[in-house]
């Protein structure tokens, strides 16, 4: 069931850089250390909603309506477009600055959970993903899922921790210069927004 083809296959996927990722590289940036951890912890919980749906067979009623579809993806470029805005505000927790703002982890988290949360093709990414390196065995089939999605969810924390612990302690060479520091929180912004773009061209 764990076999090294799903580690590897697992690890690619966690490895390439998406709104999570983003999100937690720009949290090192904007805030250092512990608001990576927060980030990593909200990004990673927010893919539990999709597991148990793939896990239960509703993300085949997800992808089959088109307008619950619609509904969860409206929500979710919404939700980037919101973060694409407040990367170029200053002050608040997704700008660079050199300045540190302060916010209480479990805001950072939440936002990170809602960010994979409205994401409806997490849970058709799970029900392609998993099943293939399932058993075969229907009696166990739930069981597998939710042991392999698992090892899914601690393979994105440790990955986005260590993409976020990068951003950080690329902060203290970056904080001499606020025409980068600027620049950078522009390009945040233009990554969430072309995300939004990305999320809205997606189809059922």
């Amino acid at each position: 069931m764990i076999s090294l083809h799903f580690l590897i296959t697992a690890f690619v996927v966690v490895l390439a850089p998406g709104t999570g990722v983003i999100y937690t590289l720009a949290l090192g940036l904007g805030q250092g250390r512990s608001a990576v951890v927060w980030a990593a912890i909200g990004c990673t919980f927010g893919i539990v909603p999709h597991l148990a749906a793939a896990t239960l067979g509703l993300a085949a009623v997800l992808h089959s309506s088109a307008l619950l579809f619609q509904i969860v993806k409206a929500a979710g470029v919404a939700y980037l477009l919101y973060l694409a805005w407040q990367a170029l505000r200053s002050g608040v927790v997704l700008a660079v600055g050199s300045k540190r703002s302060t916010q209480p982890g479990w805001k950072i988290a939440w936002r990170g959970a809602l960010i994979n949360i409205l994401n409806p093709k997490l849970s058709v990414f799970f029900l392609a993903l998993l099943p293939p390196f399932l058993s075969g065995n229907p009696a166990s089939a739930t069981m597998e899922m939710s042991v392999l999605g698992v090892v899914f969810m601690v393979m994105t924390f440790a990955i986005f921790v260590l993409y976020g612990l990068f951003a950080a302690q690329a902060r203290t060479y970056l904080l001499n210069s606020e025409r980068v520091l600027k620049w950078m929180s522009r390009g945040f912004a233009a990554v969430f927004a072309g995300l939004a773009a990305r999320l809205a061209a997606e189809r059922t």
